[in-house]
């Protein structure tokens, strides 16, 4: 089953998001069978974050959480709303610049995909 995280990026930053049992993640969820994974991301923001994002793109790679389950990451930009951890699975966010996006403890799958943000951050999108 793939789960979805989301990298939300404004203004330089990605946000970053603690989950209430430790460890930062990029905020996302479980796609639901016959959902498309960026239909996914916008549902799990909405629910988890209380605002609305379009996903701009996906980070390369797939990385394994646990017996049958992947994670994927898309990058995506705040459309509606300012996020606020609304759905109980964390307890603070962060928006993260440069350095900042390496000093919080991650996730182990999340991990993979903190030295591509942080490079599309600093150097910008092709």
């Amino acid at each position: 089953m793939l789960v979805v995280g989301v990298a939300i990026v404004r203004a330089g930053r990605v946000l970053a998001a603690r989950r209430t049992s430790g460890g930062w993640e990029f905020p996302g969820g479980k796609v639901e069978p016959g959902e498309d994974p960026a239909a996914t991301a916008v549902r799990e923001i909405a629910e988890e974050l209380g605002c609305v994002v379009e996903v701009t793109g996906w980070l390369d790679g797939v990385v394994p959480i646990r017996e049958g389950l992947e994670l994927r990451v898309a990058t995506a930009q705040l459309v509606d709303g300012e996020p606020v951890p609304n759905a109980g699975d964390h307890d603070e966010l962060r928006w993260l610049a440069g350095p900042e996006i390496g000093a919080v403890e991650w996730l182990a799958a999340d991990r993979p995909f903190v030295v591509e943000i942080t490079a599309l951050i600093v150097e910008g999108p092709d």
